[in-house]
């Protein structure tokens, strides 16, 4: 027996199989799209082979992988547990939904099913960067079981993203305030700009807050709120005209760092 393992991942529609250590470190990867078996040290070559063997399609092109930068194996040698990548808009609030469901029958819609839709609306639109060179990582965990919703790196820079579910509802922004519809104003955007800084202090780059807002009827706000962008959903995409900022070794370099969950220990 090899003692290799295939643990297959999922990132905006593709599928890579990578070939795992008992350890959990990655040694090789079955890029199925692209037909090559990639392997970080030849040695173990034919084990590679061997334990692929059952999910290649087609023949494929074995070799190193092609010009890996720092940061591409800084993330191939992550422990699967460790990486924070392969999480999915909103994964903190499905896997309590799926522990804790809730009765199937309620006055009242499940509040955490809101939130849900509106990270995954506003996950989905923050993968659709990826093409334009930005990164977007979902549901980073963090001290004290806080967790912020998406974290965006590109070159215009890193922002800290929190979704708010406004369906059809009226938004007033009187800063640190949100209020939506009749509801009790809440001081949303002080602990929007506490994530930030955490993330920063983290990161050691500055991480700027934005406020996403899922479908509202209309937004207002009583004055421009500080050092926090306010966005529709369907305006995030503006975020990928932003650049001057990060070069493209510096974005891969801080999303190698920021998916790493040790990162995110002490702040």
């Amino acid at each position: 027996m090899s003692g290799l393992r295939v643990v297959p991942t999922w990132r905006h529609g593709q599928e890579r199989l990578y070939v795992c250590l008992t350890d959990g470190r990655n040694i090789a990867w079955y890029d199925r799209e692209a037909g090559r078996v990639n392997l970080l040290s030849d040695e173990r070559r034919d084990d590679v082979l061997e334990t692929l063997r059952p999910f290649l399609t087609g023949p494929v092109t074995v070799g190193p992988p092609p010009v890996p930068t720092p940061a591409e194996l800084a993330r191939l040698t992550l422990h699967p547990d460790d990486d924070l990548a392969p999480n999915r808009p909103g994964e903190a609030l499905l896997v309590a939904l799926d522990r804790d469901p809730g009765p199937a029958h309620r006055l009242r819609p499940d509040p955490r099913r809101r939130a849900l839709t509106a990270e995954q609306t506003v996950g989905d639109a923050l993968d659709h960067l990826d093409g334009a060179g930005w990164h977007a990582l979902h549901s980073v965990p963090l001290p004290g079981g806080d967790r912020l919703h998406h974290l965006l790196i590109g070159p215009g820079g890193l922002f800290c993203v929190h979704s708010l579910y406004a369906r059809k509802q009226k938004v007033l922004v009187a800063d640190p305030m949100i209020t939506l519809g009749r509801r009790e104003p809440q001081p949303l955007l002080r602990r929007l700009r506490a994530d930030a800084d955490r993330a920063s202090y983290a990161l050691t780059a500055e991480v700027r807050p934005v406020l996403a807002l899922t479908e509202p009827a209309d937004v207002r706000t009583t004055a421009a709120p500080r050092e926090v962008h306010i966005l529709r959903d369907q305006d995030l995409d503006g975020l990928s005209r932003l650049g001057g900022v990060l070069k493209p070794a510096d974005v891969e370099a801080l999303h190698a760092m920021a998916r790493d969950r040790n990162t995110w220990g002490r702040v």
